[in-house]
């Protein structure tokens, strides 16, 4: 039976959060949960952040998204 190595066994650990087919960040296991680190600028906010789940976290990261896209059409409509 083959066995795993080191980076198989990392990479099963680590998932990619996108939002709208852009990376936002991934998710690393951290202990029982996973922590934030952040691919773009617009996701800084969540970098670092603790989540249940990959789920969760691709959750937040459609929150901030959408915060961030309500706040700039705001921005632009009032200049």
């Amino acid at each position: 039976m083959p066995q795993a190595n080191a980076s198989q066994a990392t990479a099963s650990k680590a998932f990619i959060i996108e939002v709208n087919s852009r990376a936002a960040g991934i998710v690393v296991r951290d202990g029982r949960g996973f922590r934030f680190h952040a691919a773009t600028d617009d996701f800084t906010g969540l970098e670092g952040r603790g989540f249940r789940s990959p789920g969760d976290a691709h959750k937040a990261a459609l929150r901030l998204f959408e915060s961030l896209r309500v706040g700039r059409n705001l921005k632009l409509g009032a200049a």
